[in-house]
């Protein structure tokens, strides 16, 4: 958490109040939050640039710059707020001054989000860009693509749903909703599904999340996108969460995979 829907949500929000903005100068109180360059390069080379667009990449925010690319990975608990001069909290790590004397101020009460700062050349060929997966809504995420992927993976698929080098995006609450919507037990061996698994796999993905990212993402227990952003998807979940399948009315079980908690109908996921 966040996902893919929150990502998108949060940039959203952010290009409407950043784009043609100038970054004066970046503030950093925390500097494990910077992984490249170093922090008093992040801080020398980011002054005086111009947001010129907000995308993402998988869960990767990234703002365009003129030289370079912002890469910014929120993690559990990132989220960006507005100030001007208003006293810095514990939790604001990162601070960037903007013209108008704005500040965006990067919140992260655990301390896990990362940020990286990219000539606009290399952004392609260097991680974390360089090793992800295709995104849910590309053209080359087929059956066969997914089957060459999986074929040496022997892992259960609620685990190889994470891994972000195959499909990008996808997070452990959207995990719980793609397998549920395909009828596939959390448990099944990644490499014993068969094509049509793989098919309904990433169409339900498809579904999943563009009725998520509509609906603004899921806002469960701390997390917001932005200050005053809350995401509506989380009145839309199936298993994740819940005590009744929505389809059968048997009880959701709730079990470890991996470490991550998951919720599956044993009797719609045999």
């Amino acid at each position: 958490m966040p996902e893919k829907p929150e990502v998108i949500t949060v940039v959203n929000t952010l290009r409407k109040k950043l784009i043609g903005r100038t970054l004066e100068k970046v503030d950093v109180y925390w500097e494990n939050i910077i992984s490249y360059p170093s922090v008093k390069a992040f801080k020398k080379k980011i002054s005086k640039q111009t947001i010129h667009e907000i995308t993402c990449r998988g869960k990767w925010i990234l703002f365009s710059l003129d030289t370079d690319y912002l890469l910014i990975h929120l993690r559990m608990e990132g989220k960006f707020f507005f100030r001007h001069h208003e006293t810095r909290d514990k939790h604001e790590h990162v601070v960037f001054t903007l013209d108008q004397e704005e500040q965006l101020r990067y919140h992260d009460t655990r301390k896990f989000g990362k940020m990286l700062l990219i000539e606009k050349a290399k952004l392609e060929t260097m991680d974390p860009i360089a090793s992800l997966g295709y995104e849910y809504y590309d053209e080359r995420l087929t059956p066969s693509y997914l089957k060459e992927r999986l074929k040496k993976k022997s892992l259960p698929i609620k685990t190889v749903l994470l891994d972000q080098s195959i499909i990008a995006g996808i997070g452990n609450i959207y995990d719980d909703e793609i397998l549920f919507l395909s009828h596939i037990h959390p448990l099944k061996k990644a490499n014993t599904l068969t094509n049509k698994n793989l098919k309904e796999i990433i169409e339900n993905t498809k579904i999943t999340m563009e009725k998520a990212i509509k609906l603004g993402g899921t806002t469960i227990k701390s997390y917001e996108s932005a200050e005053g952003v809350h995401g509506k998807f989380q009145n839309e979940l199936l298993v994740h969460t819940k005590k009744e399948c929505p389809v059968c009315n048997h009880k959701i079980e709730k079990i470890k995979v991996n470490g991550r908690g998951t919720y599956y109908c044993p009797k719609c996921q045999k």
